[in-house]
């Protein structure tokens, strides 16, 4: 067995790497820049029922640190996703994540419902905290709205793994975490970015069209850490759920320490934009990582941080 060899809910994986929703389109695009087949999975961008332009420039800035965004879950909807995309889907030699968005859970439950037929798609990741938009937010703060929202979106995935993608500004995470869990989710994405803005001092207005986005990259990556291991802690390491540590990964180093404190799989996102080689490195410095610890396989480095 390889030393990165996993699974994901179940799914295998060849190596723990993911790459984030958002990040390389729909997937397929991934080939432009790297074999998919060296990579774990490969997470779609948001899709929604109806096709969204997103918010016009500037949605995209770097800052010190990172970069926000506010694409406004830019996608060209089910319909077309379907035609134009998932053949090409079904064609990767990696594991494909469908990251679904929504305004309401009829939003959600159709979105569901379709990615449980296409076969090209064993996990479905819920995207219910996207901070550039108000749509599907209001479940990603409320446990109550969240568990209301699996309750409908679980029996429509049947085959189907259900990830469900938390915000790091939920005025309590591990109650979030809880909810998830309890309702059916099969694994946890730890976290979506940062609600943050950013200001021109010149013109005296917000840089991003929309006023405000999503804070992603290395400025985030020790809070990220922190919440992983909080939510391991209380929810997911009891539960046996997995989680993908996601926020601000450029260095090996920085996915092995979402490995020790309790993450089956670690997502990259922004250092795709910084250099579209560092997810390889980053598989490179695991092999050696978890050769140097002595272990077989880099499951059982999972959760070992001590305390």
């Amino acid at each position: 067995m390889s030393l990165l060899a996993t699974d994901l809910a179940g799914v295998p994986l060849a190596n723990p790497v993911v790459l984030a929703a958002g990040t390389c389109g729909y997937g397929p695009e991934v080939a432009d820049f790297m074999d998919p087949a060296a990579i774990g999975a490969v997470t779609t961008k948001s899709i929604t029922v109806e096709s969204r332009e997103g918010h016009p420039p500037w949605r995209m800035i770097d800052v010190p640190g990172g970069m926000i965004n506010a694409i406004g879950l830019a996608n060209l909807g089910l319909e077309r996703f379907r035609v134009e995309k998932v053949p090409a889907l079904a064609a990767m030699k990696t594991v494909a994540i469908g990251s679904i968005a929504g305004h309401s859970i009829a939003d959600y439950v159709a979105m569901a419902t379709a990615f449980e037929a296409i076969e090209a798609l064993p996990i479905v990741e819920l995207n219910v905290s996207c901070p550039n938009t108000a749509d599907g937010r209001q479940f990603g703060h409320d446990p109550r709205a969240l568990a209301s929202l699996l309750a409908e979106v679980r029996p429509a995935l049947e085959r189907t793994r259900l990830l469900v993608k938390l915000a790091p500004d939920a005025p309590d995470p591990i109650a979030m975490a809880a909810a998830a869990v309890e309702a059916g989710a099969d694994g946890l994405t730890i976290a979506n970015t940062w609600p943050a803005m950013a200001v021109d001092v010149d013109s005296r207005k917000p840089r991003l069209s929309s006023g405000r986005g999503g804070l992603s990259g290395p400025a985030v990556h020790p809070l990220a850490v922190r919440l992983v291991d909080a939510v391991f802690r209380a929810v997911a390491g009891p539960a046996k759920v997995p989680i993908i540590g996601l926020g601000g990964v450029l260095h090996w180093r920085d996915a092995a320490e979402f490995v020790l404190v309790g993450a089956s799989a670690v997502g990259i996102g922004t250092a795709l934009f910084v250099d579209p080689r560092i997810p390889r490195r980053v598989i490179t410095g695991l092999e050696r990582w978890v050769r140097q610890q002595g272990c077989g396989n880099i499951r059982e480095l999972v959760g070992q941080v001590e305390a």
